[in-house]
């Protein structure tokens, strides 16, 4: 038993004769809300960390505010972290929380709008002060005046408790009030049943240079445990068991870092060095940092002075014989345009990661949206392909990492990998794959002449084509004979000499087109999950809607519909089967946040009527609200349709 095991057994008293008693539920939702410098963030992680060392299955919704530093207890400044764990697979953070942690009147003015009638509230009636009130528009304590009749609440005094516990440690008190998040989760620990082992370490890790923070940080978190473990104002704790997974080994991981591993794995398996090219920009720059970290193998980072620096060094890279690699969002990709062109006319490979975030110009740079997959798909000048891959959740990004590095390697191409805000920051359970199971990258470099002069001089052309990808070859400079032109004006069919010849550049043109066109033969079938094969009514998304419209369709076929549900991971080329697949089904939905950009593309490319249902709130999609839409259609389509069942 360690110092914060639970000194009782279930069903015991606590002291004043309480009983304490466990009650199992398969799932829940809680959603930590404060000021940004209240650390829910970090809380959000610990907690994350050990409920997935624990095994239940999680899935996480970070929530930032965009100012990097707002007026204390001001709406602007809430910052929120909602996580989502259970007994059995799940696809989403959830819709709505079931137990709201609200660290000030801010936090919860911003937030008990989305929590449930009957939901539980924890408030620190600490924070409660008529200043703090009035800066959110209170006119009384809703602790106090009845407002929150309607939720169960709990008001605990967690600044001053925490003060209390660590009134020995001779911190100040502003010093010691910053421990208070950890006695917060101390308590959600003791609530939960998490384990507690790590947090311990990660305190002791993290303050290694500052013994008495860590030290102080641990005993505040102790005593929220302890807390939970003797009060009277929770009589009840929550058991939610581990989920049923695949034999294997397992982290918790988001969306940045599993992206970055999974460039780095692609540079192992290619044999290549890995240049990352970068400017700092939310919420791309953890990919940055993730990767500075993995220099052992053969990992380069460059922070950059601006976006055009960042892609030009990367372009650079590839020329060199490195996997050149960008990351950026929505307003990065605008100044990279031209450089991206340049990549295409080169036909070199690199990859560009477009973390995307709501826009237009600086927009919401802390909030999530779909919005910039029309740009990735047209957003140069002239006729300028390129493949567009998008990973749909928070593991799934190193797989996506490694096909668009994949893609980039063997057509030489330039490839744009679209993830978002929700993927980036959000985490899962990830399975640490076996490196021998992932796929051979090896790339073949150009090192002997692959033609003649017209009297029979061994000649290297550069743009004489592999005849199955049409290819281009790829030479490191500084290989003896391999000596060739680079640059943005158009190249000579085979040689690659400077052409303003009208018929080359339509042949050069079509054949860039062509090679990306090709990638649709060597990319998977269609991703259609139809149980039955009697749906009428299909969902197709892509990217990071695929949490939402999985829940939303398990949500319909248990009341007795059909549904299918079709997810796209390849956007540039579409699966070769894509246009079969969708006339198989009479109605098509397709939701996305932003106002219909996937599907304005299947309409013009298959002819097909696709309803679009969007939303550009910053926010994920709820899987209740896809859900009703998605029913109504079903309905409209079927009007004999089964209403029985419940969701």
């Amino acid at each position: 038993m360690t110092a914060l095991e639970p000194s009782t057994t279930p069903g015991s008293s606590a002291p004043g004769g309480l009983a304490k008693s466990v009650v199992a539920l398969d799932r829940v939702v809680i959603r930590l809300a404060g000021d940004s410098g209240d650390g829910m963030q970090l809380t959000g992680n610990r907690f994350t960390s050990e409920t997935a060392s624990f095994g239940n299955d999680l899935s996480t919704l970070p929530n930032f505010p965009a100012e990097i530093r707002a007026p204390t207890g001001t709406l602007p400044g809430v910052s929120s972290f909602q996580l989502h764990f259970a007994d059995h697979d799940i696809m989403t953070p959830g819709d709505a929380p079931d137990v709201l942690v609200a660290m000030n009147p801010a936090a919860l003015r911003a937030n008990l709008g989305d929590l449930p009638g009957g939901g539980l509230v924890i408030a620190d009636s600490d924070e409660f002060t008529p200043r703090n009130l009035a800066k959110v528009g209170y006119a009384t304590n809703p602790l106090e005046d009845g407002s929150l009749d309607g939720w169960q609440v709990v008001a605990v005094p967690l600044t001053s408790m925490t003060l209390e516990a660590l009134k020995d440690t001779g911190l100040g008190k502003k010093e010691a009030e910053r421990s208070k998040n950890m006695f917060t989760l101390g308590l959600l620990s003791w609530m939960y049943h998490r384990p507690t082992e790590g947090t311990v370490r990660f305190l002791e890790r993290q303050f290694r240079r500052k013994p008495e923070i860590a030290a102080a940080n641990i005993a505040a978190f102790r005593a929220g445990y302890n807390y939970g473990e003797t009060t009277e104002a929770f009589a009840v704790s929550y058991e939610i068991k581990p989920a049923p997974m695949a034999p294997g080994r397992y982290r918790n991981i988001s969306g940045n870092q599993a992206l970055a591993l999974g460039l780095v794995a692609a540079g192992q398996r290619a044999g290549l060095p890995v240049f990352l090219g970068a400017y700092p920009i939310t919420p791309a720059s953890d990919i940055l940092h993730e990767l500075s970290r993995h220099k052992s193998f053969g990992v380069r980072t460059f922070q950059a002075e601006d976006e055009i620096a960042g892609i030009g060094s990367a372009l650079g890279a590839s020329f060199g014989g490195a996997l050149g690699v960008t990351t950026t969002s929505g307003p990065g990709v605008s100044l990279k345009s031209e450089a991206l062109g340049l990549a295409v006319m080169t036909e070199l490979p690199l990859v560009v990661v477009d973390v995307q975030r709501g826009g237009p110009s600086t927009g919401l740079p802390t909030k999530t949206e779909q919005s910039d997959l029309l740009q990735a798909m047209f957003g140069r000048n002239g006729e300028a392909p390129l493949p567009v891959i998008a990973p749909r959740s928070p593991g799934d990004c190193f797989d996506a990492a490694l096909e668009a590095a994949r893609i980039a390697l063997k057509y030489r191409t330039p490839v744009m990998l679209l993830s978002d805000g929700y993927l980036a920051n959000g985490a899962e359970p990830w399975a640490v794959p076996d490196v021998e199971d992932l796929p051979d990258l090896s790339v073949d470099f150009a090192t002997e002449p692959n033609g003649a002069t017209a009297d029979g001089t061994p000649e290297f052309l550069p743009y004489l084509r592999d005849p199955q990808t049409l290819a281009r070859p790829w030479a490191v400079p500084g290989t003896a004979g391999m000596q060739h032109r680079i640059g943005g004006l158009e190249k000579a069919d085979k040689s690659g000499n400077i052409s303003y010849d009208p018929a080359n550049h339509d042949l050069m043109t079509r054949l860039r087109q062509a090679k990306v066109d090709g990638i649709a033969a060597d990319i998977p079938a269609t991703d259609v999950d139809d149980p039955t094969g009697s749906a009428r009514v299909a969902v197709i998304g892509w990217g990071s809607t695929y949490g939402p419209i999985g829940a939303a369709c398990r949500r319909i076929r248990r009341s007795g519909r059909e549904v299918a549900q079709i997810h796209l991971r390849h956007i540039s080329p579409f699966p070769a089967d894509l246009g079969d697949v969708l006339r198989r089904y009479d109605r098509v939905v397709c939701p996305e946040m932003n106002l219909g950009q996937l599907a304005l593309l299947l309409r013009a490319r298959y002819l097909v009527d696709v309803q679009s249902h969007t939303q550009v709130r910053g926010l994920p999609f709820r899987a209740a609200e896809l859900a009703a839409v998605v029913q109504d259609v079903i309905d409209s389509t079927t009007p004999t349709a089964s209403t029985g069942g419940t969701q």
